[in-house]
């Protein structure tokens, strides 16, 4: 349906005001900027808060050391984890700093934040000469010697029996049931769900479950709770055993990785 509704009702392809624009804007936890898509690249990250962006083949849940690259035409969702300040950088593509035709990940400079956020504040008195005007150019520069970041994201298959699975996981994120379990529910054997969340996800059961854990963590560390909660609620028998689960996945302890940039 929303493939459907989005080729009836496509988003409008005016251009931008500019070459490269910016907006800031507060939203409250759980407020969602719905599913759409546009001509011009958009670079998201948070000021203030945690944002979950989500594409029909992966979900990114991003602290403000982090931020999605997202290029024309791709189809996607914004939420807000906690009180969220989302800064949005609009790119038109014949300026984009990058030549990857797929999200990705990049890290969030001290730099690259304060010239994003001098495009906003200049965004009404813009001309070529004002602060806003000579941050553009630095800013373009800045981000096309940014790399991406080894962090896929969460994949998400399109099989409708194990899109069930992983909405009980989302929901439920220190559940242990067994894919024998939900071969059970569905009436097929564990390792055929197995090979096929493996075939459309490129992950083990395991690996996608660690994926999805370290996403729902930096939600609820970002929202204030500790390590050791955090590590309860997610189904691990200790802090210590939650930790090495999230460098293993990350490359970082999760205090690094939430403030590193």
């Amino acid at each position: 349906m929303k493939s459907f509704l989005l080729k009836r009702y496509p988003m409008a392809r005016a251009p931008l005001p500019r070459e490269v624009a910016a907006t800031l804007v507060n939203y409250r936890h759980g407020e969602r900027v719905t599913w759409h898509q546009h001509r011009h690249g958009q670079l998201v990250f948070a000021v203030k808060g945690v944002i979950r962006v989500l594409t029909p083949a992966r979900t990114w849940t991003v602290p403000q050391s982090r931020a999605v690259w997202l290029p024309s035409d791709v189809d996607h969702e914004l939420h807000a984890v906690g009180d969220t300040a989302l800064c949005s950088v609009y790119l038109e593509p014949d300026v984009f700093p990058w030549p990857w035709d797929d999200p990705a990940v990049i890290g969030v400079s001290a730099l690259l934040r304060e010239l994003a956020l001098t495009l906003v504040e200049g965004a009404d008195s813009y001309t070529a000469t004002s602060r806003a005007g000579l941050a553009a150019p630095l800013l373009l520069k800045v981000l096309a010697e940014t790399p991406c970041l080894a962090e896929p994201g969460v994949p998400l298959p399109r099989d409708e029996r194990l899109l069930k699975l992983c909405e009980h996981m989302m929901n439920e994120p220190g559940s242990d049931l067994s894919l024998d379990f939900w071969g059970e529910q569905f009436g097929a054997s564990g390792r055929t769900l197995a090979r096929r969340l493996h075939a459309e996800t490129g992950l083990t059961f395991v690996a996608w479950r660690q994926q999805m854990r370290v996403a729902e963590a930096i939600t609820r560390l970002t929202l204030g709770h500790s390590v050791a909660q955090v590590a309860k609620d997610l189904g691990y028998r200790s802090a210590s055993a939650f930790i090495v689960m999230f460098r293993q996945v990350t490359g970082e302890s999760p205090q690094r990785y939430l403030a590193s940039s």
